[in-house]
């Protein structure tokens, strides 16, 4: 309760003048959603009425939530969710939700929206956990740092480095947010709380085993740099001693600059690596680009971000063991 209270205060206390007047459309907009309560009402068939951010908080709330949950995202599959923008019908949605389950720091448009629905039980993701300084460098075994970069403030997302909200990349801080996502069900749903209770036991037995997976499989790689289109994998590197080196920052649409690209050609050749990895949302060229004047292949390698008809998988688990196997080959990983 007290971490959720910390979190709720931390949200209200980052309204901006900026913020109050993006919410004056939301706020607008309250008198025909007021209307609409009877409908609502109606036709919630007792269900918890959940609204999440953008994938992996969705995958979340419907493990968790099973048949006790109606949920919805406020990012669509394909959308690259760190430029979202919210439309006011999803600004209004917003104040109609049982629970809303966010992560702060990724979605600027989002966490304006979060402070100025007034709902009461929110399910935020960096509240249950710990956030980690990342940029275009990160090593396992050295820790982590920034390339050159800037961190910012309230946890924005910059080109280089910053506070990292990759959070879910790592099975055992989003095993974390697991726990708090199905303590803020339970609170807003009590009479299902012992069901949302043994939901989050069987996620995070799930999550365990992914980690057990990703431990043991990654062991034996001789090499240990990998290099990515963007650092979304900062936690998973520090999690099984791996160093991540991306051509940008935490931010996927930011431009390399040269001095950044000579760095990748030299870090490969002395690492040894043997592969670029690109991702489905976000453009391949400049990852293709570096493969190719390098010599080196060209993989993906999923932030699972969203789920679509391109992932490795149809869920959070089936993408994430894809980037295992994706990982092993890339780093000279034997069979089993």
């Amino acid at each position: 309760m007290t971490a959720r209270r910390r979190s709720r205060s931390r949200i209200r206390a980052r309204i901006t003048a900026t913020a109050l007047a993006a919410g004056a459309t939301a706020l607008g907009l309250l008198s025909v959603s007021a209307c609409g309560q009877d409908d609502r009402e109606e036709s919630a068939d007792g269900r918890l009425r959940v609204i999440a951010s953008f994938y992996p908080m969705e995958f979340l709330a419907e493990r968790i939530g099973g048949d006790h949950v109606s949920v919805s995202t406020l990012t669509e599959p394909g959308t690259e969710p760190h430029d979202l923008d919210l439309s006011p019908q999803q600004t209004a949605r917003l104040t109609e939700a049982d629970v809303i389950v966010y992560l702060q720091g990724l979605q600027p448009a989002v966490d304006e929206a979060v402070a100025q629905s007034g709902v009461d039980h929110i399910a935020e993701a960096t509240s249950f956990t710990t956030l980690e300084t990342h940029g275009n460098e990160v090593d396992g075994t050295r820790g982590a740092h920034t390339d050159g970069g800037h961190a910012h403030e309230d946890g924005e997302e910059g080109g280089e480095g910053g506070e990292d909200p990759h959070i879910w990349l790592d099975p055992v801080r989003f095993g974390e947010v697991a726990q708090g996502v199905g303590e803020e069900l339970a609170d807003a749903d009590p009479g299902h709380a012992a069901d949302y209770q043994r939901n989050t036991e069987r996620l995070l037995s799930e999550l365990d085993d992914l980690n057990g997976e990703f431990t043991q499989g990654l062991a034996d790689a001789p090499e240990r740099t990998f290099i990515t289109t963007h650092a979304a994998f900062g936690y998973l590197a520090e999690r099984y001693g791996l160093r991540e080196e991306a051509i940008t920052g935490l931010d996927p649409e930011s431009e390399p600059s040269a001095a950044r690209m000579r760095d990748l050609q030299d870090i490969a050749e002395a690492e040894g690596v043997r592969t670029v990895f690109f991702e489905t949302l976000v453009s391949d060229e400049t990852a293709r680009t570096l493969a190719g004047d390098l010599g080196l292949e060209t993989a993906v390698l999923d932030p699972l971000e969203g789920i679509t008809d391109e992932s490795a998988g149809a869920d959070y688990f089936e993408v994430m063991r894809a980037n295992l196997a994706a990982l092993r080959q890339a780093l000279g990983a034997t069979a089993s």
